[in-house]
C-alpha cells in the first residue's frame, strides 16, 4: 500500500511552511515573514491516527507577475496533480483576497478533496473572522494557528477521513519489486527493454519520455520480479516540469513500492548532485540498493577506468558504502547478466534475520576488540541485542544509558555486523534502548 499525499497550497505568506513543519514534526521548510521564500516543493512524511502520509509544501500562488511566479504556479499545480488530499491555506488576519479566489478556482478544477484552512487565528476572539471564507466555495473553513499548533488536529482528522475513502490497497503480490530510479535520460527505460528483450517501454533521447508508471513482470530462474520504471510527468494544460523536480517526486513514489532499488547512473555524463538526491531517497526509505552504471559502452576505457569510476561513486555516495556497483550497457546488452544476481543478493540481505544467540556472540566479540566508550566517568554497557524486524534489518541494543551509545560506536557495531553476516546492499538500523 503506497502512502497517500497531502499537498499544502495557497497564496504567498499565509503560513504554509509553518503548517508543513508542524505536520511533519520538524523544521524542514524555510520560514520567513517574506512572500515567496518557498519556491520549490518540499516533501516530508507525517503520521496521524496511525496513518502515514507524504506532505508536499509548495510555493505561494498569486495573480501578479511577481518574480518566479510562473515557476511557483507550475510547482503548485504539479503538487495538486500528485496529491490525494489538498489543504488550502488562507491568512485569517487579512481576509479573503483575489489571490485566494484564484487559488480556490484552481483547486475546484482539480476534483481532489480540498480542506479550507484559515491560518493565524491565534485566539478564540479571532474565530469570528473566518466566516468570510465561505465565499470561496470550499466548504467549512477550519481555524488554526500554525505558530501555536492550535486546531491542526481537527484539520488532520478531516484529512484522514478523506484518506480512509481512498483505494490505496494493492493486490497480494509475492514478486520482488524492483524500481529503477535516476535522473532523466540515464537509460532506465532502455535497461528494462534490454532486460526483457522487447520494446516494452517507450525510449527516446528526450528527457521525461516515460509518462506513466509501468510495472512489468519478469521471471528469472523461477523467481518472479516486478520491474517498476520511474514515470515522468504527465503534461496537462500548460504544466511543464523541470526535469530535476519531477524525477525526485516520481522516484519517491516508486521507492515506496519497492523491495530493491536500482540507482541508475550515466557512465557517459558522470555523477551530478541530483544523482545523490535521488539515491538518498532510497537510503532514507531503507530499501535494498544496487548502483547500476549504464551507457558503459560510450565510455573510453583502459584497465583502470572502471576502478576509477567506482572510486568516484564511493566518494560521492559515502552513505551507500554498502551498495554493490555494476557497469552495464543497455544499448549493447553487455554485462546485463550481472544485474539479477545482485538483485537476489541484496534482497536476501534486506530480509535476513539473525538468531539472537549468534548476534550476541558478535556483540561480545566486538566489545572485547573495541571497548565501549565512557562519558564523565560512566561507561556504556551493552547487555544484549536482538533483531526486531527485517527489510531493512533493524536491531535493538539494550544498554544502561542510551545517551552513551554515540553515533561513532553505533557505526562500529554496524560494521561488525556487516563483516559477520554479509548485509551487502541493505542499510542497517541500530537503536539503543535502556534496560529496565
Amino acid at each position: 500500500m503506497h502512502r497517500p499525499s497531502i499537498a499544502v497550497v495557497g497564496r504567498p505568506n499565509v503560513g504554509k511552511s509553518t503548517l508543513f513543519n508542524r505536520i511533519i514534526g520538524e523544521r524542514k521548510a524555510i520560514v520567513e515573514d517574506t512572500p515567496g521564500v518557498t519556491r520549490d516543493r518540499l516533501y516530508g512524511s507525517g503520521e496521524w491516527l496511525n496513518y502515514e502520509f507524504n506532505v508536499i509544501d509548495t510555493g505561494g500562488i498569486e495573480i501578479e507577475d511577481a518574480p518566479f511566479q510562473v515557476q511557483i504556479k507550475m510547482q503548485a499545480e504539479i503538487a495538486i496533480l500528485e496529491s490525494d488530499v489538498i489543504l488550502m491555506i488562507c491568512n485569517g488576519r487579512e481576509g479573503v483576497t483575489d489571490d485566494d479566489r484564484f487559488v480556490a478556482r484552481l483547486l475546484q478544477k482539480s476534483g481532489k478533496p480540498v480542506i479550507l484552512v484559515v491560518n493565524k487565528i491565534d485566539n478564540f476572539e479571532m474565530r469570528n473572522d473566518i466566516y468570510d471564507f465561505y465565499e470561496l466555495g470550499l466548504g467549512d473553513p477550519y481555524p488554526v494557528s500554525g505558530s501555536h499548533g492550535l486546531g491542526l488536529g481537527d484539520v488532520l482528522d478531516v484529512a484522514i477521513d478523506h484518506v480512509k475513502m481512498l483505494d490505496l490497497g494493492e493486490a497480494v503480490d509475492d514478486s520482488v519489486k524492483v524500481s529503477l530510479i535516476g535522473r532523466p535520460n540515464v537509460g532506465k527505460s532502455s535497461l528494462i527493454n534490454a532486460i526483457l528483450g522487447e520494446e516494452r517501454v517507450i525510449v527516446s533521447d528526450i528527457e521525461g519520455t516515460t509518462r506513466d508508471a509501468i510495472d512489468t513482470k519478469y521471471t528469472v530462474d523461477g523467481e518472479e520480479y516486478t520491474l517498476i520504471d520511474t514515470a515522468g510527468m504527465r503534461k496537462r494544460g500548460k504544466i511543464y516540469e523541470a526535469t530535476e523536480k519531477y524525477s525526485i517526486l516520481r522516484a519517491r513514489r516508486a521507492i515506496e513500492r519497492s523491495d530493491v532499488v536500482l540507482v541508475i547512473l550515466d557512465g557517459e555524463r558522470g555523477i551530478i548532485e541530483q544523482d545523490k538526491r535521488v539515491a538518498g531517497l532510497a537510503h532514507e526509505e531503507g530499501r535494498a540498493i544496487v548502483i547500476v552504471v549504464n551507457k558503459w559502452d560510450a565510455v573510453e576505457k583502459d584497465d583502470k577506468t572502471m576502478k576509477k569510476f567506482e572510486d568516484e561513486i564511493r566518494n560521492a555516495f559515502q552513505f551507500l558504502d554498502y551498495a554493490p556497483i555494476t557497469f552495464v550497457s543497455a544499448k549493447t546488452k553487455s554485462r546485463l547478466n550481472t544485474v539479477f544476481p545482485l538483485i537476489r543478493q541484496v534482497d536476501e540481505s534486506h530480509k535476513k534475520r539473525i538468531p539472537s544467540s549468534t548476534l550476541n556472540e558478535v556483540i561480545v566479540d566486538s566489545v572485547s576488540m573495541n571497548p565501549t566508550p565512557t562519558d564523565k566517568g560512566r561507561r556504556l554497557n551493552i547487555f544484549y541485542g536482538t533483531q526486531v524486524s527485517v527489510a531493512p534489518p533493524t536491531f535493538v541494543l539494550f544498554v544502561n544509558d542510551t545517551e552513551l551509545l554515540h553515533f561513532s560506536y553505533k557505526r562500529y557495531i554496524e560494521n561488525q555486523f556487516r563483516r559477520a553476516f554479509d548485509f551487502t546492499g541493505t542499510p542497517i538500523h541500530i537503536m539503543g534502548r535502556k534496560r529496565n
